[in-house]
């Protein structure tokens, strides 16, 4: 089953230094038919705005990655994590039972702009993690780049849940094919560009629930960017 969420039916906010586009619950955004996709609680698509940012605030059981598509991102938290993290890279927090963090626009002039994803961890009071990763437009030119994985997993990035992430850039009528394990599922998000699913166009901002399906064929119809997460079938 596929099943294509357009842009303009999801959730938004304007705060002013904030832009975002809710794929589930969040925030102001409510709506009990849509909640989570699996282990994937929350995926926000934020622009902050120059010299914008979340203040000091709280997480507990919750696995958070942050994939950076444009900017500059500036990071503080309770362990004692500070780093500033430019586009293409990316960062991951592993709650645990609590920690603190802030996240700022490191820049005064130009915008930053991520996905912030969460991950419901497999079980409560798992150990606190904390990393980031750069990899380069290399990596993932044409091909897929498995950038979070599971601890048993070969990503570079490791976290506690089985879940798996993708990200390509693909060249304007390049394809790509993904076969789907048994049990498996994927929620699929177009970044920028546009791509053919299995036939079904997604544009940038887009995205697709994947369920019951053996393999995932990606034509760019245009130069497209876009990122996956794999995980068990709910």
């Amino acid at each position: 089953m596929l099943k294509k969420l357009n842009k303009e039916n999801m959730g938004t906010s304007n705060l002013g230094w904030l832009e975002s586009r809710f794929h589930f619950s969040f925030a102001e955004y409510r709506n009990p038919a849509n909640i989570n996709f699996g282990v994937l609680r929350v995926l926000n698509d934020d622009i902050i705005h120059a010299n914008g940012g979340f203040g000091t605030h709280p997480h507990e059981n919750m696995e958070i990655i942050s994939y950076i598509t444009q900017g500059e991102i500036k990071h503080k938290d309770s362990m004692g994590n500070e780093e500033i993290l430019k586009s293409g890279e990316v960062q991951y927090l592993s709650a645990g039972d609590g920690i603190y963090h802030s996240e700022y626009n490191a820049s005064s002039t130009e915008d930053l702009k991520l996905l912030q994803i969460w991950i419901v961890p497999p079980q409560r009071g798992l150990e606190r993690l904390y990393g980031s990763h750069r990899y380069t437009r290399e990596q993932k030119e044409n091909k897929l780049l498995n950038i979070v994985s599971s601890q048993e997993g070969n990503a570079q990035i490791k976290i506690h849940q089985d879940v798996n992430f993708y990200v390509s850039l693909l060249d304007e009528n390049k394809s790509l094919d993904y076969k789907i394990q048994k049990d498996r599922q994927v929620y699929f998000v177009q970044i920028s560009g546009t791509s053919a699913i299995n036939g079904i166009d997604l544009n940038d901002g887009d995205a697709m629930e994947i369920v019951d399906e053996k393999n995932l064929n990606i034509q760019a119809i245009n130069d497209s960017h876009f990122l996956f997460i794999e995980m068990k079938k709910a």
